[in-house]
């Protein structure tokens, strides 16, 4: 794994944490890409590639005429001005025809387990998902949503759904849970049915409004922070800060539902709330069903190593719902760098619609 940082991503880091920390409050002016590079010693191409981020993940906001500003403050949500435009996000979901995981590479990747593995695809797995799949995962994470876990932190389960339950039976179907409102509607069913009380909590156009979170009593949060479905609400910096906030009270976990985040514009990928998160409360998932196809009925959960020993001793003991089978081909496509290619590739043909 590459341990050197592009030079606009460790410049973009630093004024991040200059932002974030206080140094450069809200409102306060960014220095121009020529003084910017001059102080620090780096290009001015570096200077501008790292302003652009700063603006494309919320921090700030380009003005014309008068350079960038500073949109990030501590105490602030939902009042905070959009920074969502349109070359974010597609403008809808990939749709199956045009952005499908080309079959012939599946069919290829599929014919190479069976002869590698053999009647391997005949063992039942692990409870928590086959090593290799797991493995693959934690290297993919790492590279593009920086999450740094072991294979053991990874559970892998059949779909969104059952992981939702997984998470009911975790944390305990006494408490309430704090979904997005509109959202998804197989969160709050698979909640209704493990007998959860749900608590609604009205979107605005950056995230939850930070009324509604503080005045919610739930105790779990479940967030869809890249994309909200139906809404196609974002999360901007401001309101990701504002939600780990929130769980930092005692007992108080988020779930971060990372749906289509693979397919993000940005130049780099967003924060996951798993990897800022102080406190190890932050219980992450995500699944298959997007980036490879709908009949992969595959999802995985990122658990805090916190978490482990209650897991282990609540549902430890369930049987892996995914075929090996299925679990090695996904273990193939992500270490052989299929999956990302077809991801980067979408993402191209998704930039140059936006851009034209």
């Amino acid at each position: 794994m590459r341990q050197n940082k592009p030079a606009y991503l460790t410049l973009y880091e630093s004024l991040r944490e200059e932002i974030v920390s206080g140094v450069r409050p809200f409102g306060s002016r960014l220095p121009s890409r020529r003084q910017l590079a001059r102080d620090r010693g780096v290009s001015a191409v570096t200077a501008e590639h790292s302003i652009e981020l700063l603006c494309e993940e919320g921090y700030a906001e380009p003005r014309a005429r008068s350079g960038c500003y500073v949109i990030y403050r501590e105490t602030d949500g939902f009042t905070l001005p959009s920074v969502r435009s349109d070359h974010r996000l597609p403008p809808a979901p990939p749709a199956p025809g045009r952005n499908a995981f080309p079959f012939p590479t599946l069919a290829r990747v599929m014919r190479r387990v069976l002869a590698d593995y053999g009647e391997e695809i005949m063992i039942r797995p692990p409870n928590a998902g086959c090593a290799e799949l797991r493995e693959a995962l934690c290297s993919y994470l790492a590279r593009n949503r920086g999450i740094r876990v072991q294979p053991d932190q990874i559970v892998i389960g059949a779909g969104a759904e059952y992981l939702y339950g997984l998470v009911v039976e975790l944390l305990g179907s006494g408490r309430i849970y704090g979904v997005e409102a509109p959202s998804y509607q197989k969160i709050e069913q698979v909640y209704h049915s493990r007998g959860v009380q749900v608590d609604y909590c009205p979107l605005g156009k950056d995230g939850i409004l930070s009324e509604a979170l503080r005045n919610t009593s739930a105790s779990v949060l479940h967030i869809t922070p890249f994309r909200s479905f139906p809404s196609g609400v974002t999360a901007t910096a401001s309101k990701r800060r504002e939600y780990l906030r929130w769980a930092d009270d005692p007992d108080r976990f988020i779930v971060e539902d990372d749906y289509e985040s693979e397919f993000s514009l940005l130049r780099k990928p967003e924060e996951t709330l798993f990897a800022c998160a102080a406190r190890q409360n932050v219980i992450y998932l995500n699944t298959f069903s997007r980036t490879v196809s709908p009949s992969f009925r595959v999802g995985y959960m990122v658990l805090p190593r916190a978490l482990l020993p209650v897991f282990e001793l609540k549902v430890g003991f369930y049987s892996c719902t995914v075929p090996a089978f299925e679990q090695y081909v996904l273990a193939e496509l992500v270490s052989g760098g299929e999956f990302e290619r077809h991801i980067n590739r979408i993402r191209r043909n998704e930039r140059r619609l936006s851009e034209s």
